[in-house]
């Protein structure tokens, strides 16, 4: 798609990097660091920042499904990638095709993935899911975790890892965490002690590896903070992190507003004065959430502007009467810069900044800077 309007969300670069390094720093030289790219690299843009992450120092890249990991196969990336959900029986061939790790849980699928292999004399790479806690995917006991291994013992699969995920690990009561985090290691001792060694064990997500580096074991996986969201802010004291997106824009038309005259649909706004009123060409089928109607904001060389009316499918509207001139308008972004963090605009939406981000659209290009 070619684009013209001025709405666009401009991705850093430079940012990003230097969160991929404070992370670096934050582990120990011997813990591998997993970008995870998935949801379109949290709506970042999935190939420009995996390059970019493998470019700063991640040994690995994480996804959901397996049609991301085909994708940054056919743009030429050859870094171990890990399929961390379901991957159905017509996408085996594809994935052991191209070398990509996949999660297995069932044993049905690891039958499938060995007749695969065997068909196609190519090894197939596999890590288990370990329930300990989550209660989404994954086996809960030690002994289903060893009857998956002990059933399937072909040569053309290898055992490469073993995970779980943490639910509650950036709240600030480290108890659930911990219960977690010891039911996994028992799975994996139990495992290590009748199977033999699983060369990479890890369970580490954002939250955690800002907030329990003792649990940081062979890999951490770090995702939305690598775009520079922090699961909580207590964490913020721990490591430092820069946003990454910033969503942009410029006003389509100004116009003069008087008492008695509604904004938008469904008349939910009338100027109590005659008041300066700015059309922004961004709405919500860009991802820019009716849930901000008549309570959002957005700055314009760091003044703060509030979204008036109804955000509406293609536009937006703001007031800006107290603001002289008006030329380009931050939606959100560094708040220090002055802009309003994807936080902020979470709160209002009443949901998290993951959820911002990744709801901004296909049709709002991304500036790579």
């Amino acid at each position: 798609m070619e684009h013209y309007r001025p709405t666009r969300a401009e991705i850093s670069i430079e940012n990003f990097q230097h969160n991929i390094l404070s992370f670096l720093d934050h582990l120990s030289e011997e813990c591998e660091l997993m970008s995870v790219v998935k949801a379109d690299a949290y709506g970042h843009g999935l190939i420009p920042m995996a390059q970019a992450a493998l470019n700063a120092g991640a040994s690995r890249l994480g996804v959901a499904i397996v049609e991301e990991a085909i994708e940054l196969r056919n743009a030429g990336i050859k870094a171990p990638i890990l399929v961390f959900g379901y991957t159905p029986p017509e996408a085996v061939q594809a994935a052991i095709e191209r070398d990509i790790t996949l999660t297995v849980f069932t044993e049905d699928v690891v039958k499938n993935v060995i007749e695969t292999a065997e068909t196609l004399q190519k090894q197939a790479q596999l890590h288990i899911k370990v329930d300990s806690g989550m209660h989404r995917i994954g086996l809960k006991q030690v002994e289903d975790v060893l009857h998956l291994l002990h059933q399937n013992t072909s040569p053309f699969i290898k055992w490469e890892g073993i995970f779980t995920h943490f639910s509650d690990a950036d709240g600030e009561d480290p108890t659930y965490t911990e219960q977690q985090f010891e039911h996994f290691l028992h799975v994996v001792e139990t495992v290590e002690s009748s199977y033999g060694h699983m060369p990479v064990k890890h369970c580490c997500n954002s939250a955690a590896t800002i907030a329990y580096p003792s649990m940081h074991l062979d890999m951490v996986r770090v995702g939305v903070s690598l775009y520079g969201l922090y699961p909580n802010e207590h964490m913020e004291e721990i490591i430092n992190l820069k946003q990454v997106m910033s969503l942009k824009t410029a006003p389509v038309m100004i116009k003069t507003v008087r008492p008695g005259e509604p904004i938008s649909y469904g008349k939910s706004f009338e100027p109590e004065t005659p008041s300066k009123i700015a059309t922004l060409p961004v709405g919500y089928a860009d991802g820019w959430s009716r849930s901000l109607s008549n309570q959002g904001e957005v700055t314009i060389d760091g003044q703060r502007a509030p979204i008036v009316g109804k955000v509406c499918m293609d536009q937006t509207m703001i007031d800006v009467t107290h603001i002289e001139e008006v030329k380009e308008v931050t939606l959100f972004g560094d708040r220090n810069e002055g802009a309003i963090s994807m936080q902020e605009v979470a709160e209002h939406m009443n949901t998290i900044h993951y959820e911002v981000a990744c709801l901004i659209g296909k049709r709002v290009p991304r500036i790579y800077k």
